[in-house]
């Protein structure tokens, strides 16, 4: 069985997979924001199996680092890392947000945070293949303005979580092929559409969806050998926007992300 570390843990679509997860017999290491229901939800999980709690704010990237240290001094077994924790577009007509760091909140949640936590993790991982990567991404996807990373002009809390997952589903594929060879894949997926979650009902939307539905399209690339470099709409093989798969669009990306996360 896998240790598996899943954010954004504590409602929606990270809280059913973990006890799903827990239930199959997997190590859940739980992430969280709030360290009341991240602990709460840890008794929970081990009603069912084993599980860990780990609390960190993904809106402060010294913050996503250190949960990546504590995670991989703590859990060198570490095979499987779910990339879940999301900020919706926000309730409609709200105003750009910035995060600890100054970036904008949904850049640095949905896409920032993924990439430096995926660093902080990848030596571990990589010291235990087969592991695996699922990146929770959307079928929302606007390509991100290397010009204007952080949607400065012209803000629209649909387009920021957009473009943030655009990035990730970009950052994925490249990510894929530097780690070709190595026994680490990395997949990205929309879980399911308008799933019944606190950030969908924000947005004003109702649900089209549960997040059962969705935790299947979680639980396949978490648990099974499905590949590398491939995404997902639900369990279905599909395609991501055209323009991450250009390595022109990935290569401004890649030097846009490095400032970010270096700044």
């Amino acid at each position: 069985m896998s240790t598996i570390l899943i954010t954004g843990a504590t409602s929606g679509l990270g809280r059913y997979v973990a006890f799903e997860l827990v239930r199959s017999g997997h190590h859940v290491l739980a992430h969280g924001r709030d360290a009341t229901r991240t602990e709460r939800l840890v008794q929970e999980l081990r009603g069912e199996g084993t599980a860990e709690g780990f609390v960190a704010d993904l809106a402060s990237l010294a913050q996503v680092r250190e949960l990546g240290a504590k995670v991989a001094g703590a859990h060198p077994e570490l095979d499987v890392l779910v990339n879940n924790a999301g900020v919706g577009s926000g309730s409609p007509g709200s105003g750009r947000e910035v995060s600890a760091d100054g970036h904008e909140l949904r850049l640095a949640v949905n896409y920032l945070a993924p990439v430096a936590l995926t660093r902080a993790l990848l030596p571990v991982l990589r010291s235990n293949p087969p592991a695996r990567i699922v990146n929770v991404g959307s079928a929302g996807q606007e390509p991100l303005d290397a010009d204007d990373p952080g949607l400065t002009r012209g803000y629209s809390g649909v387009s920021a979580y957009c473009r943030s997952k655009f990035a990730l589903a970009a950052y994925t594929f490249a990510l894929a092929e530097e780690l070709d060879g190595t026994g680490v894949a990395v997949n990205v997926l929309h879980p399911a559409t308008y799933m019944d979650t606190a950030m969908v009902r924000a947005a004003g939307v109702s649900p089209w969806s549960s997040v059962a539905d969705g935790a299947s399209a979680v639980l396949a690339p978490a648990t099974r050998e499905l590949g590398s470099g491939r995404y997902f709409d639900g369990t279905r093989p599909a395609r991501a926007h055209e323009a991450a798969y250009d390595r022109d669009v990935r290569t401004r990306l890649s030097a846009v992300t490095d400032q970010l996360l270096d700044g």
